[in-house]
């Protein structure tokens, strides 16, 4: 490890292989706590390279509990945090309209590390259950359309490095991978990006897979459809940017989207939209991002998912799936 330190503060980079075995070792115990932080550190203050980032996603992957979901043509949607904007469950609550949708869901999630109410801490405090016993989450699947891949429990190989980042409280280059290391390996995936540097990079990685994907960075900073301006979008065939008109909605404030400052304020943001009582604001970034979520699923245009989104949270839908879980997982 000393010596990739070296060479990592030197402005020198790591090949794939490389950055696969240095996780591989994490993940054995062969590194201190402070060798770890001082790797993630690394990462804070210089770019990651597209080789990097494959080794690191090609090592988690390879350690991962695999969860065997194939036939189910599932779509993931996942942003990779670490924006800094404090916005409410985007992700999460599309997700629950893209199921209400009929597009079957496999949400991979965590509990917040830089904002306050990750995925997984909302989900949580409804009253889901987190396992990784594939016939729940096949269950899940076939009565709700949606099952809550909580990471922790699907990367253990990741456990030496969780109170690290913890206690860093920043976000790390694990920020950037997350998105990238479900363990269904969904058919299509939805991904946020926290900046233009990542997006690019993730274009790259995702055009070496068989995925359908779409990959989201809004141009004011978010990692998702905001709707507080302009979003660049990258799919198998396309790059485009998208503005709120193109949905017939108007630009948002940023304030509009806010999370809350605590995970009780979270889950009632997230509770109020799912029951049809968010504002306009809200509604409309969750209908982009579903839509978008929608459309890659079942390669339809963006403004047919928006109207689908639309109509799965009006029509009580998305609520039933919510509802429907949190009766499982009783």
């Amino acid at each position: 490890m000393k010596e990739i330190l070296n060479r990592l503060i030197n402005q020198k980079s790591i090949t794939s292989e490389e950055a696969k075995k240095v996780l591989v070792n994490i993940s054995e115990g062969k590194y201190n706590q402070s060798q770890i932080a001082s790797f993630l550190t690394v990462y804070m203050m210089r770019s990651i390279t597209t080789d990097e980032l494959r080794g690191f996603r090609d090592a988690l992957l390879e350690l991962c509990i695999p969860v065997h979901l194939k036939g189910y043509n599932t779509i993931d949607l996942c942003g990779t945090g670490g924006d800094g904007k404090d916005t409410f469950n985007i992700s999460t609550l599309s997700s629950f309209v893209t199921a209400g949708a009929g597009v079957n869901v496999v949400k991979h999630g965590n509990y917040g590390v830089s904002s306050a109410s990750g995925s997984s801490n909302v989900m949580e405090a409804l009253g889901i259950k987190f396992t990784n016993e594939t016939d729940f989450l096949t269950q899940c699947l076939d009565k709700t359309g949606i099952c809550v891949l909580h990471a922790p429990l699907f990367h253990p190989a990741m456990k030496n490095v969780a109170p690290i980042r913890k206690e860093l409280g920043v976000k790390t280059f694990f920020n950037m991978l997350g998105p990238m290391v479900n363990p269904a390996f969904p058919d299509n995936q939805m991904v946020g990006v926290f900046s233009l540097e990542l997006l690019r990079l993730y274009g790259y990685l995702y055009q070496e897979t068989d995925k359908n994907y779409a990959i989201v960075h809004a141009l004011d900073g978010y990692d998702e459809i905001s709707l507080t301006g302009k979003t660049k979008i990258i799919t198998n065939n396309s790059e485009s940017l998208l503005e709120p008109e193109d949905f017939g909605v108007s630009q948002i404030q940023q304030s509009a989207i806010f999370g809350g400052k605590t995970i009780k304020q979270a889950a009632k943001i997230f509770t109020q939209i799912i029951n049809k009582n968010g504002t306009d604001a809200q509604n409309n970034v969750v209908f982009a991002n579903a839509g978008l979520a929608i459309a890659t699923a079942n390669n339809i245009s963006h403004s047919d998912g928006f109207e689908l989104a639309k109509e799965s949270l009006m029509s009580g839908r998305a609520k039933e799936g919510l509802n429907k879980l949190i009766e499982l997982s009783q």
